[in-house]
């Protein structure tokens, strides 16, 4: 094989992984930044109603904010992802890298919600070749949990629905992208119940989107042991809620 076919070879994956990461993160379509309007009067709750009977919904236009959707700073009203562009492209270099530098382990992401970082994993590792690697989706698939008592400087996200999706729905979210086989797996549960359990060996790549304090310090206490020397933890809301900052420092510090 060429020196110039193994260069275009390389160019069709970034030019794939990337068509695929706007796809999942909806930054293709505008109409993504539009919100759906949730009713706060009688007459809004009333119209909300006679739509969704007749299959529509009240949505509000906002315009696309490229920044805010390349950073993960706004919430798509669709798409399978909202962890932004560059959170992405984070997920992309870490799978490259694991499998060039041989690094054992699977890829595994706490807080899943619609399945598309995920999905964005394990194409990538398909693509630079790490094909014996599982990708492992640990969520509640039932939303956020109720806060406990060190989580009460985070947002109460447990009445949102917008973040309650099935672990149905993420397995048809797979089959979409024809992802979704054996090498996908699935813990169901809140992560100090399902976690300590999990059947999961050894981690190249962590990825904790749990929000919580609480949430990140169940998955770091039942996980962390299992990362390879070399691999990589993520932490996606360690620059977004204080806790969850807390709740690194915390661990690291009581090892």
């Amino acid at each position: 094989m060429s020196e110039t076919t193994t260069v275009a070879q390389e160019s069709d994956k970034e030019k794939f992984l990337s068509l695929l990461a706007q796809t999942l993160n909806a930054s293709l379509y505008d109409e993504s930044a539009w919100r759906v309007i949730t009713p706060n009067t009688f007459i809004k709750a009333l119209v909300t109603r006679i739509l969704a009977a007749r299959s529509f919904k009240l949505v509000k236009y906002r315009p696309f904010d490229v920044a805010a959707r390349e950073t993960g700073a706004d919430w798509p009203m669709f798409g399978y992802t909202m962890v932004g562009a560059k959170r992405l492209s984070n997920i992309r270099d870490l799978a490259k890298s694991v499998v060039a530098d041989g690094i054992p382990g699977d890829f595994v992401e706490c807080g899943a919600w619609r399945g598309g970082s995920s999905i964005f994993a394990r194409a990538a590792l398909d693509a630079y070749g790490g094909r014996e690697r599982l990708v492992w989706l640990a969520d509640s698939f039932e939303g956020m949990p109720k806060r406990k008592s060190t989580d009460m400087a985070d947002p109460e996200f447990d009445s949102y629905d917008y973040l309650k999706v099935s672990v149905d729905q993420v397995k048809k979210n797979f089959q979409r992208f024809d992802l979704l086989d054996e090498r996908v797996k699935f813990i169901k549960g809140w992560f100090s119940d399902s976690l300590p359990s999990a059947p999961i060996e050894r981690i190249s790549i962590l990825r904790l989107d749990g929000d919580y304090y609480s949430s990140t310090m169940d998955a770091l206490t039942s996980l962390y042991d299992k990362v390879s020397l070399g691999g990589f933890v993520i932490v996606d809301d360690y620059n977004s809620f204080a806790s969850c900052k807390a709740a690194i420092t915390d661990f690291f510090n009581s090892q």
